[in-house]
């Protein structure tokens, strides 16, 4: 053990500087969104994730969105636990039977006006599940949806232009 210690305070420390990793369109897009943001909602767009019953692929791109690279939270974009605070829906995979209730609650709980965001394929269509004993498709066929961000998964540029969209009106990201 003493050998170990002794080698690391000879050795010291081995990190490198830290590297900006700033996208210029990354933050070109930033900036638009957080200048809607302001408009519409004084700065803050809280929004609320459901999976309803998705391959998670979406949810890892959603939490890329929020990670450290893309940083949407510095753009005034905030995910939320409860659907109360949300102003934005953003739902993933087909809803499945037994989310179909759960997800219309959610989307009940959430104060006006209310956004939904169908994120990726399955969400936006059912994908390969369809409507089926075992899935309800699209989510689309449980509540309505304002705006609809296509992709196997969709990333998180994608997201951020989706986003983008609702917040400018338009349906396509």
């Amino acid at each position: 053990m003493m050998r170990i210690l002794n080698r690391i305070y000879r050795t010291g420390t081995l990190t490198e500087q830290g590297l900006d990793l700033r996208d210029p369109e990354i933050e070109a897009l930033g900036r638009e969104l957080k200048t809607h943001i302001d408009a519409r909602f004084d700065g803050s767009l809280a929004i609320r994730e459901v999976d309803a019953g998705s391959c998670n692929a979406c949810e890892l791109e959603i939490h890329a969105v929020n990670g450290p690279y893309y940083d949407i939270e510095r753009f005034g974009v905030h995910f939320v636990a409860s659907p109360r605070h949300a102003d934005v829906l953003l739902v993933t995979g087909p809803v499945s039977r037994h989310m179909e209730t759960a997800l219309r609650r959610t989307w009940q709980a959430m104060g006006k006006p209310r956004f939904v965001i169908a994120s990726g394929d399955c969400a936006c269509s059912g994908g390969e599940f369809g409507v089926s004993y075992a899935s309800c498709g699209a989510v689309r066929n449980v509540i309505p949806v304002d705006l609809q961000i296509p992709g196997c998964p969709p990333s998180p540029i994608e997201l951020m232009k989706g986003i983008l969209a609702l917040m400018q009106g338009t349906n396509a990201p």
